[in-house]
């Protein structure tokens, strides 16, 4: 059951004062109120800022329980992709913060607000991997976008955009899987992590920035197996 429609106060839903000021409009879903027929949702958001930081937080409307670990934003090419998986059937309230990643707020402003009604959840969903600061400006994970304890977990695939990296590597306990330059920002490499499952590792993707001590790597990204 979905659920009755929440009342919403009026201005809620759309765009908020930041938005036109931050240079953002939407691509694949104009209408603030989505109908999702399928509990996996793709919504992307082009940006005239090209390095800009983005939070959100996803609640489901009746149970209040706040689902965030199950939205995913990142950008690529002037387009913020912003994934989204819902547990359950029922009406979601999906709330963007943003400002340009040069801004040192620690508060972002609330820039749009989507109320989705999702109608089927089908498909198993896992949440997000959990980010750091140092996960921003061009930063873009291809892949794996989800890693649990019931993920594949030989020979998995990794191919991720890294600007301004010297290296890229994963780290699980105190192992370390280091990452190939493919040319400019693209880091990839391809290794098992069948021996961590169900051990409630922490997998983080980890990154040498330049101009940082060759011994020194910033987690990104943590999954955890």
């Amino acid at each position: 059951m979905a659920g009755r429609k929440p009342e919403i106060p009026e201005g809620y839903l759309g765009p908020q004062e930041k938005w036109n000021e931050l240079g953002l409009k939407t691509m694949t879903h104009p209408n603030p109120e989505i109908i999702a027929r399928d509990n996996h949702l793709k919504i992307e958001i082009g940006s005239a800022t090209a390095h800009i930081k983005i939070t959100y937080q996803l609640i489901h409307c009746i149970s209040e329980k706040e689902y965030s670990e199950y939205v995913f934003a990142q950008m690529k090419e002037g387009i913020i992709h912003v994934m989204v998986h819902m547990p359950e059937t029922g009406y979601y309230k999906l709330q963007l913060y943003a400002l340009p990643s040069s801004d040192e707020s620690k508060s972002l402003p609330n820039v749009y607000n989507y109320l989705i009604r999702c109608t089927t959840a089908a498909q198993t969903v896992h949440p997000f991997p959990k980010h750091y600061a140092q996960w921003k400006d061009g930063c873009f994970l291809h892949e794996p976008l989800v890693l649990h304890a019931n993920s594949n977990l030989t020979n998995i695939n990794w191919r991720v955009n890294v600007p301004h990296a010297n290296g890229v590597a994963v780290v699980v306990d105190e192992e370390w899987f280091h990452f190939e330059n493919r040319g400019g920002p693209v880091w990839m490499a391809k290794f098992s992590l069948d021996k961590y499952r169900g051990s409630n590792s922490k997998v983080k993707l980890s990154a040498n920035f330049q101009g940082d001590e060759e011994s020194k790597f910033a987690t990104m990204l943590e999954f955890t197996i």
